[in-house]
């Protein structure tokens, strides 16, 4: 059988670990797909590179229109990433009855609703295994391992860059400022990582997983992003002595009142599997009813890894290439007409526990004021922590002398509570005249 072609629209980090897997594990992957599968025209602003990437036998061009445009091309790879001409270029090549293979988690997330219904539409496929996790199959999982199930909730590590500098953090007692740019010097943060560090690219992919378990619409702009640049070393230290861990989650849940999706720094009981994911490795457990816990670990990002994930639904479609398209798995594992409309809650809305820590003056009655702000907002202590105080040299007023000034760090663990009210609560302990610095709060997640 003639060998199924593919045109591919850049050829960078993933792009040429593509093309070099591809080739290197041709045989094996025929063996798998029931016929070959080649890459036979790449598009590239840089040519001169491309050609030098690819070799003789594989047109080359400089305009991914005229890849989009050749009959001969079954399937087309998009790995320019970003929202504007990729998205144009995806949608241009299911017009033209093109299968779609991309990485680009931050088009799907935003104008992924718009993309699978073209598709439906045209009857061709739109794979993006690869938009999550880099190497490890979570998608396939969700949509085909675990179908069986009502999912409850997922809780994933699937950003490498800030997985890296926490663990930085941690082992070495850096601060943040530190970390990045050691992650940075190391090739593993972006010179500008804004999307890693803010936690955006996290919430790409939580927004994705949550459509797949849930059989709702993409909708990242009701996610609930928070980063981990507010986090200190002393944050690290103090969640270590209570046996806890922080790591950047993504998380989505199903609930009574709709669907839970954010993306914040959480601390994790160190016993947890996911709390021990080190380095820039990822991780996502799911939570069945008919299956119970499952964890997914793996490489989330890097040429080979990835490559590893495009392959697989090179193959995918290879398979089910002329098999009819209501046969095929859907987009977001639900039917299109069997769609969810269960709200995605607000942040205020959303119960969970939290970790405060609060630098305050070491005087009489401040723990006293503190505890009693939350008992009035029905928030119940689950633990508490006082460092001994710091001599700490502040001025007292503009122009007058400096004075030693005793402070400390409480530090309070919480039962589960309304965000709302938790919210309402530190408003009130940040106004008492003891407390001296911003409080800090981090969500506790016990993920049993």
């Amino acid at each position: 059988m003639k060998p199924i072609q593919v045109g591919l629209l850049g050829i960078g980090v993933v792009g040429s670990g593509t093309f070099n897997v591809l080739l290197r594990n041709q045989e094996e992957i025929k063996r798998r797909a029931g016929r070959g599968i080649q890459i036979t025209m790449v598009a590239d602003l840089n040519v001169a590179r491309a050609r030098e990437l690819v070799g003789p036998g594989v047109a080359v061009v400089n305009d991914a229109r005229a890849v989009i445009a050749n009959p001969d091309i079954d399937i087309v790879i998009e790995l320019i990433g970003g929202y504007g001409v990729a998205k144009t270029l995806v949608l241009e090549a299911i017009a033209a009855g093109k299968h779609v293979v991309t990485a680009n988690k931050a088009l799907l997330a935003v104008h992924g609703t718009e993309i699978f219904a073209a598709a439906s539409a045209k009857g061709v496929m739109v794979a993006f295994e690869a938009a999550v996790a880099g190497g490890i199959p979570i998608i396939k999982a969700l949509r085909e391992g675990l179908t069986a199930n009502r999912i409850q909730w997922i809780a994933g590590i699937i950003n490498g860059t800030t997985n890296f500098i926490l663990s930085e953090m941690r082992d070495k007692g850096l601060d943040f400022a530190v970390a990045l740019k050691q992650a940075q010097a190391l090739g593993y943060a972006e010179a500008d990582p804004t999307f890693d560090i803010e936690g955006i690219d996290a919430a790409h992919k939580a927004t994705i997983m949550s459509a797949i378990a849930f059989g709702i619409p993409v909708q990242f702009d009701k996610a609930y992003v928070e980063g981990i640049t507010k986090l200190g070393a002393a944050d690290i230290k103090y969640a270590e002595q209570l046996g806890y861990r922080i790591k950047l989650l993504g998380i989505t849940k199903r609930t009574p009142k709709g669907i839970e999706l954010r993306v914040h720094p959480c601390l994790i009981p160190a016993k947890r599997l996911i709390a021990n994911v080190e380095g820039a490795m990822n991780a996502v457990v799911v939570q069945g009813d008919a299956v119970g816990t499952t964890l997914y670990y793996g490489k989330g990002a890097g040429s080979e890894p990835t490559a590893s994930a495009v392959i697989a639904d090179l193959v995918d479609i290879t398979r089910l290439h002329t098999a009819d398209p209501a046969q095929r798995v859907p987009h977001l594992a639900f039917q299109p007409n069997a769609m969810s409309d269960l709200p995605v809650m607000p942040m205020g809305e959303v119960v969970t526990s939290y970790y405060l820590r609060l630098r305050v003056a070491d005087e009489t009655g401040v723990l006293a004021k503190v505890t009693g702000i939350l008992a009035d907002a029905d928030i119940s202590i689950d633990a508490v922590l006082q460092r001994e105080a710091d001599e700490i040299t502040t001025e007292v007023a503009a122009g007058q002398a400096q004075a030693q000034v005793p402070q400390t760090d409480v530090i309070i663990l919480t039962h589960d509570c309304l965000e709302a009210d938790m919210n309402a609560a530190i408003a009130k302990m940040q106004a008492l005249p003891s407390v001296l610095e911003p409080i800090t709060r981090i969500r506790k997640e016990e993920l049993a």
